[in-house]
């Protein structure tokens, strides 16, 4: 009879820079899953590091001092593709001539102003002083833990520091074995990209194994020595497709991430969408979608709140719309109140008063709604299967019982039109009090990964950056020769950031432009949920169970037909 595997030390990484409002919950989920199997694991959370914080701090600060306000657009939004590409180039260059190039060019493909050489220089100091600091945590990290595996969750913003990460590992301890997974594999790296065969040929070196999708089944099965050890990359069809039983998976453990740091909690309730948008690779990362019972959930999160002291939550969903409903009645039921964040699709549910005053007595907090357009052309090109008056009415019905209400925009989708876009803008002016705060993206395209990806191909994609920066940025970027072109998507992009300032609607990216956007809210709605600010370990709120509605809000059915 063969002996089972010993445990393993491992080590599990999320690197910066990651907008630090929720825990890291890919490496947590994956702790809780191993640590019951016997492996010893012990996660690091360097995003929060405030030597880390202080560079992204200053590095947006010197962006912003050289590039006009009219052409910051969502200044961090895109500036973590310039921030990704520059740190890239920073690890991979030989000749500091064509990387200060590149560097100029990086900036002025995002921006479209070109950085004179003294801010060329400036940004290149902050890179240097970056990797410095990084490479010294990522050696104390090693030293302290001596794991025997090493892994890093990467997102496409974090790939430099995690190649870095792994370079120094295999330097410091050529026997341990580097592992990498995280969502990056659902754009830049998505499987068969041509970026993930480059990826795997440079990496050869320091990654020994990459981990495509859902991690806990595959990381368990290889430390138990159950999968092709001479096989480089992993994902559900070296396992027969299995995935994750959620009503199975073990309660999050966050006991070695400081969450004083954040002002959320977090956890999730599914896996997946049930939904296909053009644009989106939830479904391509994570196959079937499948969730956890309303009332599993609902004990999870009273259970984290009591181990925890945090009372706020952010669900990681991609969609909560299949299970808001029963959840919310099983939040209801318990005997602690909770609030929580989620995605939320606007469907006629989300228009239906009566739902909206569920969800908020049962401590919604704030719906993060993929809006994407306010023009139906648009709209049916991304398959999003909703309308703008649709749209309008969700914003109303939910802000009415004081729901925060997030919008996300894509700005620049292949077919949009200047009449498409203003419609866009017309549609937020018409909507601006019951939009709590607005985040507009440009669209960026990738090979494979999207739902749509080999769709708009077609012979229309090219490299934004010349072909021989390739080595030094290792993951490439393709743009599509169509309309509407780059620069234009930008220009919109700009002019869309300035409407948002015309009207007074917050993009917040701090605590201080949160607790403004908080104050605004406050001001617009009488049902307000509480203000970031009100959340204290000290404090039990439960203003939500007493909350009434104001005033009779139109039902789904009175404010027209929404194309279903």
């Amino acid at each position: 009879m063969t002996a089972a595997p010993e445990p393993k030390r491992v080590l599990l990484v999320l690197p910066p820079f990651w907008p630090p409002q929720i825990p890291p919950v890919g490496i947590v989920a994956l702790k809780s899953h191993l640590e019951p199997l016997g492996h010893r694991v012990r996660v690091a959370d360097a995003n929060v590091e405030d030597r880390f914080r202080d560079i992204y701090t200053r590095y947006f600060a010197l962006i912003q001092s050289f590039v006009p306000l009219e052409r910051q657009g969502n200044l961090y939004g895109v500036g973590t593709d310039v921030l990704k590409n520059h740190f890239m180039a920073h690890i991979n260059h030989q000749d500091p001539a064509a990387y200060r190039e590149l560097l100029g060019i990086i900036v002025a493909q995002t921006y479209y102003t070109q950085p004179g050489p003294a801010q060329i220089e400036a940004l290149i100091d902050l890179a240097t002083e970056y990797f410095r600091r990084w490479d010294a945590y990522v050696l104390e990290l090693i030293d302290q833990t001596r794991p025997q595996v090493f892994g890093v969750s990467v997102f496409s913003g974090t790939a430099p520091s995690a190649l870095r990460a792994f370079r120094l590992a295999r330097r410091e301890r050529p026997g341990m074995l580097n592992v990498m997974g995280g969502g990056i594999f659902a754009d830049h790296l998505a499987a068969d990209s041509p970026n993930l065969e480059v990826f795997l040929e440079r990496t050869r070196d320091c990654i020994d194994q990459l981990i495509i999708g859902e991690g806990e089944i595959l990381f368990a099965k290889l430390l138990a020595g159950e999968l092709d050890p001479t096989q480089r990359v992993y994902d559900a069809s070296d396992i027969d497709g299995q995935l994750l039983d959620l009503g199975q998976a073990r309660l999050l453990d966050f006991s070695e991430i400081d969450l004083t740091h954040y002002p959320y909690s977090s956890g999730y309730t599914s896996r997946s969408c049930p939904f296909q948008c053009a644009f989106c690779s939830e479904t391509v990362l994570w196959g079937r979608y499948r969730r956890k019972s309303p009332a599993q959930a609902a004990q999870e999160f009273q259970r984290l709140y009591q181990r925890d002291g945090k009372q706020l939550f952010s669900f990681s969903d991609s969609l909560m719309n299949p299970i808001v409903d029963q959840l919310s009645h099983e939040l209801l039921a318990a005997s602690r109140a909770v609030y929580w964040d989620a995605c939320l699709r606007a469907d006629p549910e989300a228009a239906d008063p009566d739902k909206a005053l569920l969800w908020r007595r049962a401590g919604f907090y704030k719906a993060w709604l993929g809006l994407e357009s306010g023009s139906q052309h648009v709209l049916d090109l991304m398959n999003k299967r909703i309308n703008p008056r649709q749209i309008q009415a969700v914003l109303a019905n939910l802000a009415g019982v004081g729901i925060k209400t997030a919008t996300l925009w894509l700005i620049g989708h292949p077919g949009e039109t200047e009449e498409d876009f203003q419609a866009t803008l017309d549609l937020i002016e018409l909507c601006q009090d019951d939009i709590y705060d607005a985040e507009g993206t440009p669209f960026w395209y990738f090979p494979k990964g999207q739902s749509k990806s080999g769709h708009w191909g077609q012979g229309q994609e090219r490299l934004l950056y010349p072909e021989w920066a390739s080595e030094m940025l290792l993951l490439r970027t393709w743009i599509l020769d169509g309309e509407p072109s780059r620069e234009v998507t930008y220009e919109r992009q700009n002019r869309f950031m300035a409407h948002l300032r015309r009207l007074g609607i917050p993009n917040p990216y701090n605590l201080l432009e949160m607790h403004q956007a908080d104050q605004r809210w406050r001001r617009l709605h009488l049902n307000a949920v509480p203000a970031l600010v009100d959340f204290d370990p000290m404090v039990y709120l439960d203003e939500c169970r007493g909350v009434t509605a104001l005033s009779a809000i139109a039902p789904v059915s009175e404010v027209g037909d929404f194309g279903f």
